[in-house]
């Protein structure tokens, strides 16, 4: 990305919602509670660490 050969963590970051929000289906639960698959999705980005080398 941006003319490297590698991703960074906000590399990731910045395409995980418009790659991954059509494959992620909230339950019956999280629906009512009016969360959608963005939500979900930036939950998860905020709650799993980037790797460290």
């Amino acid at each position: 990305m941006a003319g490297r050969g590698f991703a960074t963590p906000d590399d990731v970051k910045a395409v995980a919602l418009p790659a991954l929000r059509h494959r992620v289906t909230p339950a019956a639960e999280a629906e009512i509670e009016g969360l959608a698959a963005d939500d979900l999705l930036r939950a998860l980005l905020e709650r799993v660490p980037a790797p460290r080398l």
